[in-house]
């Protein structure tokens, strides 16, 4: 009975430890290739806008935080599987979604623009009546797009991509005639890349970012909602924008 007893308390200390050290660590989901939110340097490491709020937001809640690129397109298994704690990576707050996650409060607001070619001739919504329009595949593009019943109904075809800079690629080519994207994917990629693209002054619709978790995650919630409001008072969170976008972009 005494062996038993041993037994029985050593491997509920392990149970205890291991539980503890999970506790310590909050593995974030990201498509590791949407910058200037998530994506790989030069040297392959993570970085980005949202990888620098979630470092600073984790560290306060006194956990740190892991990186796990994964199928943008599967995002609502990997969180609800629990192989992921939080999705932090430009996630759309939609009516969906809020059927699905749990999010905290918006914390920037995002414009779904349209790039294009200069030879193209589309200036406007009306022109992309017939057009080839790339898109990411399980992004908030679509939803956008499809919400603009009029301009959907014209379009000739949707491309989707597993990642942006596909859809990029293939509009640089011809494949495409536009993309519906983030507009701050877009303005990072012309900045960097200068591929000639043009931006219309019409889009789909503004949208805000916020982190997600599993539906009813309520404690999590609570302890990352304090760390970010926080990091707003204190000017961190601002800090960390006018790094990236060389402003305040934070929702207040």
């Amino acid at each position: 009975m005494k062996k038993f007893m041993a037994v029985f308390f050593a491997a509920l200390m392990v149970f205890s430890f291991g539980a503890c050290q999970q506790q310590k660590t909050l593995v974030v989901g990201l498509d590791d290739s949407f910058p200037p939110m998530g994506f790989r340097d030069e040297k392959g490491e993570i970085v980005g806008f949202d990888i620098d709020l979630a470092k600073e937001a984790c560290k306060r809640m006194g956990v740190e935080a892991t990186f796990q690129p994964i199928d943008w397109n599967s995002k609502e298994m990997e969180l609800n599987t629990g192989k992921i704690d939080l999705l932090w990576n430009g996630v759309t707050i939609t009516e969906t979604r809020l059927k699905e996650m749990t999010f905290t409060k918006p914390y920037i607001q995002n414009t779904q623009i349209i790039l294009t070619r200069p030879d193209t001739g589309i200036t406007t919504k009306a022109d992309l009546a017939g057009k080839i329009i790339g898109l990411q595949a399980g992004s908030s593009a679509l939803d956008a797009l499809m919400a603009d019943a009029e301009t959907y109904a014209t379009i000739g075809e949707v491309s989707e991509y597993a990642e942006n800079i596909l859809a990029f690629q293939d509009l640089i080519i011809g494949r495409t005639d536009a993309v519906v994207v983030d507009e701050p994917v877009a303005r990072y990629y012309m900045t960097v890349n200068q591929p000639g693209f043009i931006v219309l002054e019409e889009d789909f619709g503004k949208e805000d970012y916020g982190v997600a978790m599993k539906l009813g995650n309520t404690d999590l919630l609570a302890k990352l909602q304090k760390a970010l409001d926080d990091m707003v008072a204190d000017g961190t969170a601002a800090e960390i924008s006018k790094k990236w976008f060389e402003e305040d972009i934070m929702v207040k």
